[in-house]
């Protein structure tokens, strides 16, 4: 069965963090965890998966988007998961939560907190950034059933997303192992190739969103809904076509620093997306909202996953990049 027909069957109605761990198990025994790695030649393909599953729910798309991030971030760091393992990518770095890895013997510990951990209530295993104790930051892998792990119900008190259990993580002398050498996580290409993923399922939910007013307009001749629909389309446009561009440019240069490409991309998206939620909300008024249950979790979670974005920090950013640059067509 192919990731269309899994979402399909699948009602998109994940009450809390369990039902998205079910889910997300079955996917992986599915093997629709399979993702072309990015910059393999087929990242188009990978985007789209990512895209389909942010459509269907995002709380979803939230767990398969770090399990599929860890899976190739270990691949790419030349280590190999675990048949049947569903992973946890948690690279958030607040300054009240830092892991600390030290060495025992033949393995590394893990002691500290790390916050924001989606899903850690239902997943096997972690990789996450961790600190040495010459003060680098290296990604290590954690198995999560083990003494030393303690999931707690704190650091989460979201609506919007609030079924991924984003909690915070306790480690107390944890076994883990390390992946790839310090500073291997920010350094390798596929760092920012991985913020393009993002974008990817930004898109998928908004042209879920989207498909609502499609749908409405296909049904009654309202000139007002029409005209939103056309700036949806537009948006809707522009944001597959840099997603498509930043796909071939990846499979082109593999190598390749993506970090101007990437914040361009996820700029276009997440514009693209915010005037998605408004142009559908102004067009369609409040009976979606309230009486199509996939929608209201739709338009409810996609604002705090934009959030991934930092708004106009990434925009000064970008900025910086482009400042001695040229446009041309």
């Amino acid at each position: 069965m192919d990731l269309k027909g899994f979402l399909h069957r699948q009602s998109p109605d994940y009450a809390d963090t369990q039902a998205l761990g079910r889910c997300l198990r079955a996917l992986v025994e599915a093997g629709l965890d399979r993702l072309p790695l990015p910059g393999s030649g087929r990242s188009l393909e990978r985007f789209q998966a990512l895209a389909e599953v942010g459509g269907h729910d995002l709380g979803l798309c939230k767990l398969y988007e770090g399990h599929t991030d860890a899976l190739a971030i270990i691949r790419q760091l030349g280590g190999s998961p675990t048949p049947g393992s569903t992973w946890g990518m948690w690279a958030a770095e607040p300054p009240q939560a830092r892991v600390k890895v030290s060495p025992q013997g033949q393995s590394i510990v893990l002691n500290g907190c790390k916050a924001w951990c989606s899903g850690a209530a239902v997943l096997s295993h972690g990789l996450l950034t961790a600190w040495d104790e010459q003060d680098r930051q290296q990604l290590v892998a954690v198995a999560l059933d083990q003494p030393g792990v303690s999931i707690t119900d704190q650091g989460w008190h979201a609506v919007g997303m609030g079924a991924t259990g984003s909690v915070d993580v306790l480690f107390d002398g944890a076994r883990a192992h390390a992946i790839g050498q310090p500073g291997d996580y920010l350094q390798r290409p596929g760092f920012w190739q991985g913020g393009v993923g993002i974008a990817a399922c930004w898109y998928g939910a908004a042209q879920s969103i989207a498909e609502r007013l499609r749908s409405h307009c296909a049904h009654r001749e309202e000139p007002h809904a029409l005209a939103h629909l056309g700036a949806v389309d537009s948006a809707l446009q522009a944001a597959a076509v840099v997603l498509r561009d930043s796909a071939l440019s990846i499979d082109a240069t593999p190598l390749d620093n993506a970090e101007l490409l990437a914040r361009r991309v996820r700029a276009v998206v997440e514009h693209s997306a915010e005037q998605v939620i408004l142009h559908v909300g102004h067009a369609l008024g409040a009976g979606p909202y309230c009486k199509d249950r996939q929608f209201a979790r739709l338009i409810a979670d996609l604002p705090v996953f934009l959030r991934q974005s930092h708004a106009e920090r990434d925009l000064a950013a970008l900025g910086r990049q482009v400042i001695n640059g040229t446009w041309s067509l």
